[in-house]
């Protein structure tokens, strides 16, 4: 892989990321579950249905690399353990709510897909893990960062939009709701401390009028690119988008489908929107 982020410079305020929508797997990964049980762990075809985006002046940064080999909206002291043949050296995360998410195996370095699958047969070095936060994790952080300080230097505020996907019913091993039906949306800004409540809940209205179920907070509060990079209070917010894979794709086949340009129209009216919003005159 010659370059594991795409990243394309905008001139508006508006900052977006496909953190999860990588498909360009190593040579070094040396999975051994099932390549079409991996994909599943893909939020498969976002990064096509915000392609438009750079186009409207939009700052765009998408992972190339999947998920399952290093998630970059976890953090590098998201480590589990578990898979290593040898003591990790770093600091190690004891967070109680983060600890959750890296027993269902979903840390920093995935132990298994959403249904419970291990992904490895194999114990993982320290080497190698440090070598894929150097690799990805660095990089697609530096470009995240990047964007929005430039977005905020030239505008005086910044929103970011950080883009996802989510299966119609939750896995048993995805979160802390397994089985639970999702709405149409999940609109996350970590309980009204990563964006304001207003430009939340202007996201949220915005979708619910053109038709869609909207939950704020649940079950997704947005993780780590939203946390570590918001400050509402300098103008500088944050907010994760889950979109239900039901809307554009078969979640069998990963094939989109019939609501797919219908959803993509929809999402240039929400960008479209937010680029016409100051956060800092609602």
């Amino acid at each position: 892989m010659t370059s594991p982020v795409r990243h394309l410079p905008g001139a508006s305020a508006l900052v977006l990321d496909s953190p999860h929508s990588g498909t360009v797997y190593p040579a070094d990964f040396s999975h051994a579950c099932e390549f079409r049980v991996l994909r599943r762990a893909e939020d498969t075809h976002v990064e096509k249905l915000y392609d438009f985006a750079p186009g409207l002046g939009v700052h765009w940064i998408e992972a190339l690399f999947p998920r399952s080999y290093l998630d970059v909206n976890r953090d590098t002291t998201e480590i589990d353990v578990e898979l290593f043949d040898e003591e990790w050296p770093g600091p190690v995360a004891t967070d109680p709510t983060v600890l959750s998410k890296v027993r269902l195996g979903k840390g920093l370095v995935w132990r298994t897909t959403d249904e419970g699958v291990p992904i490895y047969q194999r114990k993982l070095s320290v080497a190698e893990v440090q070598a894929r936060i150097a690799q990805c994790w660095q990089p697609y952080h530096a470009a995240v960062a990047r964007a929005i300080d430039t977005a905020h230097a030239q505008h005086g505020y910044s929103i970011h939009i950080n883009c996802h996907s989510m299966p119609a019913v939750a896995s048993s091993y995805s979160t802390d709701f397994p089985g639970e039906e999702h709405a149409d949306f999940v609109v996350g800004n970590r309980d009204e401390t990563t964006s304001s409540p207003a430009l939340g809940m202007l996201v949220c209205e915005h979708l619910r009028e053109l038709g869609y179920s909207v939950a704020y907070n649940h079950p997704y509060k947005g993780v780590e690119l939203v946390r570590r990079y918001a400050d509402p209070d300098a103008h500088r917010h944050s907010i994760q988008l889950e979109i239900n894979r039901k809307l554009y794709m078969n979640e069998e086949t990963l094939e989109p489908g019939d609501g797919f340009d219908a959803l993509k129209a929809n999402l240039r009216s929400l960008t479209e929107r937010l680029l016409h919003t100051d956060p800092r005159l609602l």
